[in-house]
């Protein structure tokens, strides 16, 4: 098979690589805005916390026989309030997971339906300027695994935060932030950088 019988190939991948950039930039959004939510429920965690800690009838606030009762609502709004902000964003990552997944998987039925006719040569050749199919076909995958094993382990810490549960939220924004992985990230920035001539070209 010669290159010219690659073409629906070929705009496959463009279309799931040009897929992954635009993704990648609303990924780092979506992340970077929930980096203060998750900080905001650990605070109130503390504060859950404190309000447990301090007897507000041994203080001058005795005088208000309902505070703790109105304080602990309040908090109990606020958490419910950023928790549900935090399951929005979420759900603008599955997005992100399922455009990804699904033009990966666009590329690989592509890649099925060509593979009785397939030639070994043609899918590993490559030049200076574009890499080979193979090599982008690995690459697509290796980005499609990321992103749906980051929504799993996002969207599991979610699942684990309650109201109730002081130590879990007030470990939130750390456990959160541990599950960054700028290596990963950097790669598919530079996968993006070696087929940027490849999905320019037409």
């Amino acid at each position: 098979m010669s290159q010219m019988s690659l073409t629906p190939l070929h705009q496959a991948l463009r279309k799931a690589f040009q897929c992954i950039e635009n993704n990648q930039r609303t990924w780092r959004t979506v992340l970077d805005e929930c980096g203060p939510l998750m900080v905001s429920l650990g605070n109130l965690a503390e504060q859950f916390v404190a309000l447990s800690k301090v007897d507000l009838y041994k203080t001058p606030l005795k005088v208000f026989p309902d505070l703790e009762e109105k304080l602990r609502f309040k908090l109990h709004h606020a958490t419910d309030t950023v928790m549900g902000k935090l399951h929005e964003k979420l759900s603008s990552l599955q997005s992100v997971r399922d455009s990804i997944s699904s033009q990966v998987s666009s590329v690989f039925q592509i890649q099925e339906q060509l593979s009785q006719t397939l030639d070994i040569s043609v899918l590993t050749e490559r030049s200076a300027t574009v890499p080979s199919v193979a090599d982008m076909m690995q690459w697509l995958q290796d980005a499609d695994r990321h992103y749906r094993q980051q929504f799993v382990k996002r969207k599991s810490l979610l699942l684990t935060l309650r109201p109730d549960d002081f130590s879990q939220m007030e470990s939130a924004p750390d456990r959160w932030n541990s599950l960054e992985s700028p290596n990963t990230e950097h790669r598919i920035t530079d996968m993006l950088c070696k087929v940027s001539f490849f999905t320019e070209s037409q």
